[in-house]
């Protein structure tokens, strides 16, 4: 089952929330023995977690369908880069990674339990036996996600999000299990941040400009690469391409800057052309976590009125891993 993204949490009666956590989205089944995790497009993930696998194997239930999230804990908040750092084809790394950084499931639904499913069920009958499933199965490694059908509670919750939580996930407690359907509600906050402009790279089909590279300042001085924006309106293009073709000039960034190619990107997302830091762009953002924008940015305005090294990492470094206490 997926969500739907919204702008505000629905209100009235018969809503379940829930946090949503920074993580890859798992169904995780036992028969016996055989234990698979299975990502939500489908692939298979057990390989790259043996912790949770073994995890699950020991279990006091035998046959099961949790529907979850895996996640890592890196000090007091969830890391989203060592979860990625896992996709790895070398199982010597996996084991490695396993034991520095383990994972964790965080259960959210309960879909089948000793051979029975429970799909049908609604969502409120299915939340009490997952309950239920979580006190007989009390192990390390085996979360249970906090609920409420408290609004106040979950809008707390949103304004907290940022490092352990991507949002808030709003469903039916009358709902059966709709499996394929964006039959929940998903709810980001919407932040802004002021950032320099420190490169950018042509768009792929002309020598026009595809996307900015953004950059911060951190307390050494150091214009780090956070993230970038390619949502740049079309008759825009032409003139901000001429304006940043004057300003190429290297390094760009002066602390992490853009990495090149890598399994993921492809040889022409890994060139860019640095500039001189003359630019500030106010964007908007939904998640910034492992020092970086987790997706592409939206321009809200070019701020001419502000200068480059007013635009510092500590507008985007809230408490983050005070979201954790919810656990």
């Amino acid at each position: 089952m997926e969500a739907l993204l919204a702008a505000e949490l629905p209100a009235g009666d018969g809503w379940q929330f829930e946090p949503k956590w920074d993580g890859f989205r798992c169904l995780a089944r036992r028969d016996g023995d055989e234990v698979t995790l299975t990502s939500k497009a489908g692939k298979p993930l057990a390989r790259y977690f043996p912790e949770v696998v073994d995890m699950l194997r020991g279990l006091k239930a035998k046959r099961f369908l949790l529907d979850g999230e895996l996640i890592i804990s890196v000090g007091d908040a969830l890391s989203f880069d060592a979860l990625q750092l896992r996709l790895h084809p070398a199982e010597s790394r996996i084991r490695k990674l396993s034991a520095e950084t383990p994972a964790e499931l965080m259960a959210f639904d309960l879909l089948e339990l000793d051979g029975k499913s429970l799909t049908a069920d609604p969502l409120s009958q299915r939340r009490t036996k997952l309950e239920q499933f979580f006190r007989k199965n009390r192990v390390e490694g085996l979360q249970l996600s906090p609920m409420t059908d408290d609004r106040r509670t979950a809008l707390d919750w949103l304004k907290r999000s940022g490092g352990a939580l991507d949002g808030v996930i709003a469903k039916r407690s009358d709902q059966e299990y709709r499996s394929g359907e964006r039959a929940m509600v998903k709810v980001k906050q919407q932040r802004t941040a002021d950032c320099v402009v420190g490169g950018f790279r042509y768009a792929e089909k002309k020598k026009e400009v595809g996307s900015l590279l953004l950059g911060l300042y951190d307390d050494a001085g150091l214009l780090n690469h956070v993230g970038f924006t390619s949502a740049i309106a079309a008759k825009e293009r032409p003139a901000l391409t001429r304006k940043l073709e004057k300003l190429i000039e290297p390094p760009g960034f002066t602390g992490d800057a853009p990495g090149g190619p890598s399994r993921w990107s492809t040889e022409r997302s890994g060139k860019w052309e640095p500039v001189d830091p003359k630019i500030v762009v106010e964007v908007t953002y939904d998640h910034f976590t492992g020092a970086r924008f987790r997706h592409g940015t939206k321009i809200v305005r070019w701020r001419k009125d502000k200068a480059p090294r007013q635009c510092l990492l500590d507008q985007v470094e809230h408490r983050e891993g005070k979201s954790l206490a919810l656990l």
